[in-house]
């Protein structure tokens, strides 16, 4: 039996490039070797390589080959695993489906309206989703600090609109902290988003569906050893409570699943996907939705896919057989 051969497609143009490579290490060791030869393969704005033993081959962007002793090696398909631009703004989605590559995550449309929190949050809240207040600031324009805080309350969060892992992200307690957040935040995106504090607890909740059907993973409960959930209590394990499967009545946990699944379906997505939330008295606010979330053993989806008692390998290939199958 010949086996497919899989590109894992990481690197990207910010911050969050060094998530990307340790989710491609993750997506590597949950492939199924015995079936799939995969390669790692770096994108960057400046090169795009394949990865194997320590050298470097350049990818040839006609139809995303590369040349190994001589002999052409193609793309079955790609596992895309970029945080960030491009991977998962629907730039190379794009790039993608004019050569005809079969790719793991949601296509140009929903992949680049995800990934702009503000346009998602404002997309969903029309379908009946609850969202916190917010406003948008874009680079270049002013801004007003204490008509935000007349409008959305102390105290608020300050995050950039395109981006996730956290970087970035502050929360303002008073009005002299929303502009040094806001400059902060522009570090990472030319639009900012100013949200209002929804008091609660987080929550996630991964899934993927195929033509065989939906999986729902058990919901974590996420507590935060620092103010809020930022990028330090993301990546450092003393600093933050993953508790697979959440402690939430039945009723609670099966709203939230509900939720997601519409979600996925409204958005039209692919892959696995996971989204956050706030669950505060009764009510579920959407924080955001992650259409390449992250794969290193330690991340959320891999922790559900355990908590749920299915095998990652052949969750893995049953999301690649699809996409190349599609």
């Amino acid at each position: 039996m010949n086996k497919k051969n899989i590109a894992i497609v990481y690197g990207g143009d910010s911050s969050e490039i060094v998530v990307s490579r340790n989710s491609a290490k993750g997506v590597k060791s949950f492939i199924d070797s015995t079936k799939y030869n995969s390669f790692p393969v770096l994108i960057t704005r400046n090169k795009w390589v394949a990865e194997i033993d320590g050298q470097e081959y350049p990818i040839c962007k006609d139809d995303f080959s590369f040349t190994l002793k001589e002999k052409k090696i193609s793309f079955d398909c790609a596992y895309v695993t970029i945080h960030g631009t491009p991977g998962e703004d629907g730039k190379l989605q794009g790039y993608f489906d004019i050569i005809g590559m079969p790719y793991t995550t949601c296509g140009v449309l929903p992949a680049s309206l995800t990934f702009n929190k503000f346009v998602c949050n404002s997309y969903l809240k029309g379908f009946g989703l609850k969202v916190a207040d917010s406003v948008l600031v874009r680079k270049g324009n002013d801004f007003d600090a204490e008509q935000i805080v007349q409008k959305l309350g102390l105290p608020c969060f300050v995050k950039p609109n395109a981006g996730g892992s956290s970087f970035g992200i502050s929360k303002a307690k008073t009005i002299a902290e929303i502009e040094p957040a806001v400059h902060k935040a522009f570090e990472e995106s030319d639009e900012v988003i100013i949200e209002q504090f929804v008091q609660g607890n987080e929550f996630t909740c991964g899934l993927y569906k195929t033509r065989g059907g939906e999986t729902i993973f058990p919901i974590t409960e996420v507590i935060s050893a620092n103010e809020f959930f930022d990028f330090e209590a993301k990546y450092t394990p003393s600093k933050v409570q993953e508790i697979t499967p959440a402690r939430l009545p039945e009723e609670t946990t099966e709203r939230i699943k509900k939720i997601t699944s519409m979600i996925y379906d409204i958005l039209d997505c692919k892959g696995l996907v996971r989204v956050d939330y706030i669950l505060s008295g009764n009510n579920i606010f959407l924080l955001e939705v992650n259409t390449v979330p992250g794969m290193t053993p330690t991340s959320f989806i891999p922790q559900q896919i355990a908590a749920a008692g299915l095998d990652i390998k052949a969750v893995f290939t049953d999301i690649i057989e699809s996409s190349i199958g599609e």
